[in-house]
């Protein structure tokens, strides 16, 4: 219900007049100029650039083995395995859509990005950003019913449920990005300088001509239903798995299920921290410093991208069996040619 009532506010909004007053004598900018880091000295321009093909070459391999992997490997399509390629394969879209300008911004100084491409961008960033919120909130549920009732995991979380879920989540995020979009396309831009890497809401709603304070506050609420609710149940998940480890000290896994979740909780603390920290300093008009600010969204943004593959799956006993007879079963190929 609350939902639906978020997104009739979003409808409304995209449907107000623009203020002619405020947009006398002003022309609207259809095309913007990503500055990146506006800091950052020219010379060290390569260097970005280098920086962040390395992110995404080690980020889209990582993830695409994850997803082939699973994918191809029938004793790896189980629940977790399954909720674990639907973040990857959202990480592997978010980075394509936005590391590739992001790197010929610096590499070839091409920022120049369209108006509708750049809402492309905000839908992509804003959709798969809250898919990833919305997904690690069901992993941190499926790691829940393991720890703590571990006989009856088998009959409360299977594949055809976890599929089921990861399909209604795609959809709830799709219409969060959508309800995003729609919120920021009805504005007007005068100014066609993004102090980012990519497009996204928060630095975008700064260009408009006309009062975006109300456009703000629709999606600022949308980012905290966003990334609270599925933190709260994250939370909760934690705190009781955390609890059930310590009091079973006498299981030969509790050293093993507690590294896990601390190595679990590592890359939700990247993801959320520097986000809410973020949000928090924009809704206490806390001024940062500009490159401080896009490189804490950075962080918050491609760091998970590159740790939750590993984490989550590579590190894994399963994984780690898969990879090496696919690697033996390539040598002994290669042997006998």
């Amino acid at each position: 219900m609350s939902l639906c009532i978020l997104f009739t506010f979003s409808f409304v909004f995209y449907q107000m007049p623009r203020s002619d007053k405020l947009m006398a004598n002003q022309s609207e900018v259809f095309e913007f100029i990503l500055i990146g880091f506006p800091g950052l000295p020219q010379r060290f321009y390569h260097f970005a650039s280098l920086t962040m093909f390395l992110v995404y070459t080690i980020a889209l391999t990582a993830n695409g083995t994850v997803i082939l992997l699973i994918t191809f490997r029938e004793h790896l399509h189980h629940p977790m395995y399954l909720i674990i390629m639907n973040l990857s394969l959202s990480d592997l879209i978010f980075d394509t859509i936005t590391l590739p300008k992001a790197i010929a911004m610096y590499w070839i100084a091409d920022g120049k990005i369209s108006l509708g491409a750049c809402m492309f961008q905000l839908f992509g960033v804003h959709f798969l950003g809250s898919f990833d919120s919305f997904i690690i909130m069901l992993m941190a549920i499926d790691r829940y019913v393991a720890i703590c009732k571990p006989l009856r995991y088998s009959s409360i979380i299977t594949n055809k449920m976890t599929v089921f879920l990861c399909c209604l989540l795609w959809l709830i995020a799709g219409m969060f990005g959508l309800a995003t979009v729609l919120l920021t396309a009805r504005l007007s831009f005068c100014n066609s300088k993004i102090n980012h890497c990519f497009c996204n809401n928060a630095v975008v709603i700064l260009l408009s001509c006309v009062d975006s304070h109300s456009t703000h506050s629709v999606a600022f609420i949308l980012a905290m239903i966003v990334l609270l609710i599925p933190l709260s149940f994250i939370i909760f998940s934690y705190a009781i798995i955390i609890r059930t480890i310590s009091t079973s000290r006498g299981s030969e896994n509790w050293q093993k299920a507690f590294y896990t979740c601390s190595t679990h909780l590592f890359v939700i603390g990247m993801y959320y921290v520097p986000r809410l920290f973020v949000y928090a300093c924009n809704q206490l008009r806390l001024i940062l410093n500009a490159d401080l600010n896009i490189f804490l969204l950075c962080l918050y943004t491609f760091v998970p991208h590159l740790a939750s593959p590993i984490i989550y799956c590579l590190r894994t006993k399963e994984i780690k069996k898969t990879l090496k007879n696919i690697f033996n079963r390539n040598q002994q190929i290669k042997a006998s040619l």
